[in-house]
């Protein structure tokens, strides 16, 4: 049997939008070159993006969100914020942007388009790097994000996949994604991030397991600061499995935040892409219909550097260490080389504390989903 090509979701309009977004400003455009600069897309299937609908947007977003996204049509510099905006989301972390409504059904039909690909069996693996924003609400947006395109993807997949396991590798906790599932029991929702007194957003804790229903389908695991590739595939490899296990997925959809990589102005952490490597080899190794989404990553070259490896990965390509000469090369200097580099940050993280972390998801596993 033939073996279906992953998938590989982009369009001209998607990048345009995606690189208008305050937050990461011309990002998309410049992992998209990396990635056309290794010639890696002749090795999975280009799919064209098409906008979200009104229909589409509305089965997570409230119509009064979305009809005053729509009031955004020309904003000027020196636009003030009202009332209105703040209480949608709208103002500091989240400024308004001209084509407001179009930016966010743009950018959620790319995360739609690479659900769909996989609810028609056109591949198993489908890749949205310009989706992936965790932190946005039903009635608003926050955190950089305008959109949960992630739980507008997850409720397409559910109508053939009964069972969603969600994980999320961000640096910061995907608040938006376990909110909307908090009290499911259909969608498992998988956050490692990092937790810290003052840190963005604040929730995921180890005790934060969902709530009524969903109690037990909800599971954090909280990292202090500088946790490194061995600390987070230690604790992936423990955890994930167990979640695998108890809960077992029809499929599986992941956010590769790049904002825990090393250097990352926003993040904290340390990792490589070795690091996430090694957790989604474990992912696709489950040989389940898999979704990889973006999200954070606010050092423009290394969130590059990290979703092209893992486009290689998926595609099993192997890549040279030497960028390739492209429009975006000088960005990559002074080495100019693909392997991200950890740096001397010490790992808050002790291993008494890890396995601590490890067993109390193993009794939650075990009290809640034990068959």
């Amino acid at each position: 049997m033939n073996k279906k090509k992953p998938c590989y979701i982009w369009d001209k309009q998607l990048i345009e939008e995606c690189d208008r977004l305050p937050a990461v400003g011309g990002r998309a455009s410049m992992v998209h070159d990396l990635i056309v600069a290794y010639d890696v897309l002749k090795h999975i299937t280009v799919v064209k993006s098409s906008p979200a609908t009104y229909n589409d947007l509305k089965e997570f977003h409230s119509e009064l969100y979305l009809d005053h996204l729509k009031k955004f049509t020309d904003v000027q510099d020196d636009y003030m914020t009202t009332t209105e905006d703040e209480e949608c989301g709208i103002g500091y972390d989240c400024p308004p942007v001209s084509n407001m409504y179009g930016l966010v059904s743009t950018i959620a039909g790319g995360s739609i388009t690479a659900a769909r690909c996989l609810l028609l069996g056109i591949t198993d693996v489908a890749i949205n790097w310009c989706g992936g924003w965790h932190h946005a609400h039903r009635f608003g947006a926050e955190g950089f994000c305008y959109v949960n395109d992630i739980v507008i993807a997850i409720e397409k997949l559910r109508r053939k996949f009964p069972k969603v396991l969600y994980v999320d590798l961000d640096a910061h906790h995907g608040n938006g994604v376990q909110d909307a599932y908090n009290l499911s029991k259909s969608v498992f929702t998988l956050s490692f991030h990092k937790f810290e007194p003052g840190f963005y957003p604040g929730t995921g804790s180890i005790d934060d397991i969902g709530t009524q229903g969903g109690m037990g389908y909800c599971c954090n695991f909280p990292l202090h600061a500088g946790y490194g590739n061995n600390t987070l595939e230690y604790a992936f490899e423990r955890v994930f499995s167990s979640v695998y296990t108890h809960f077992i997925p029809d499929v599986i959809v992941v956010q590769c935040g790049a904002d825990s990589c090393a250097q990352d102005p926003s993040g904290g952490a340390n990792l490589t892409h070795e690091g996430y490597s090694n957790c989604i080899r474990k992912v696709l190794d489950k040989r389940k219909p898999t979704l990889l989404l973006g999200g954070g990553g606010y050092r423009h070259d290394n969130t590059a550097r990290l979703w092209t490896s893992l486009t290689a990965l998926v595609a099993e390509v192997n890549l040279d260490e030497l960028i390739p000469d492209h429009s975006h090369w000088p960005e990559y200097g002074p080495d100019y080389t693909l392997p991200m580099v950890a740096t001397l940050v010490k790992d808050a993280n002790k291993s008494s504390y890890i396995d601590e972390c490890i067993e109390k998801i193993h009794a939650n596993l075990i009290k809640y989903l034990a068959k």
